[in-house]
């Protein structure tokens, strides 16, 4: 698609409107936190150690006419969680939407999962989901709707929220996304593999999804065009059905 094209679709349908995303000095983060900023919202860079990376989304931001500020948080600490949020206020006056989209994804076979492995991606990918939506909801409107969107690997965390807050106005929703070209398949080795292919196989655009394609659905269910819908999640798979 044309960029001009993709940039006028996207411009103005988050005007006025503060996101933070968790986990997004690189890969699908830094994705979504440019299109968020392409859509008009003031984008907070969260990051856990790659400074240099998160300043550079800034400044790719800040070069496109748009509004970012990095802000290193841990996720999986609750004193880091609260800072992140103080400062993001402190920053831009009000938060509308997070985007939870820190995680870690390390593969391994049943056999090969080891308790350590098993805290590691529980502390970031739920337990760090739930701290993070916890606090934006004490920083939500309650005139204007709040969104928060994440993974769908805890489905039923959406849905549990959704009917929570709904009666405040927030909508919580995930990204279903299927093998996607990013850190973390690279770093588990299926980029180039045969696994890669019958997955290609399989998609009727016969390619894997792109950080791109995460990041225009993550806008969508930010903004008002997916506001009579929560609980929900997004399936971005590229046409297959497996």
């Amino acid at each position: 698609m044309n960029s001009c094209i993709l940039e006028n679709q996207q411009s103005g349908k988050l005007d006025g409107r503060v996101a933070i995303v968790t986990g997004s000095p690189k890969g699908i983060g830094a994705a979504i936190a440019k299109h968020l900023a392409l859509a008009g919202a003031s984008t907070v860079i969260n990051y856990l150690s790659s400074q240099q990376d998160a300043d550079r989304v800034v400044n790719d931001i800040a070069s496109r006419g748009g509004k970012a500020i990095s802000i290193q948080a841990d996720v999986r600490e609750e004193a880091d969680i609260k800072c992140l949020f103080v400062r993001v206020k402190t920053a831009y006056g009000r938060i509308d939407i997070l985007v939870n989209n820190a995680g870690v994804y390390e593969f391994r076979s049943i056999e090969n999962v080891t308790v350590e492995h098993y805290h590691k991606h529980f502390s970031v990918n739920v337990l760090g989901l739930i701290l993070c939506s916890r606090e934006a909801v004490k920083y939500f409107d309650r005139v204007t709707n709040g969104a928060i969107t994440g993974s769908a690997a805890v489905d039923a965390v959406t849905v549990v929220l959704a009917r929570e807050l709904g009666p405040r106005k927030i909508r919580v929703n995930a990204i279903r996304l299927g093998t996607t070209i990013a850190e973390s398949s690279r770093a588990a080795g299926l980029i180039g593999s045969s696994f890669e292919a019958q997955i290609i196989a399989q998609t009727p655009f016969d390619r894997l999804a792109q950080s791109d394609d995460i990041a225009r659905a993550a806008v969508f269910l930010a903004s008002d065009d997916f506001a009579w819908a929560s609980g929900e999640s997004l399936r971005v798979y590229g046409g297959s059905v497996n």
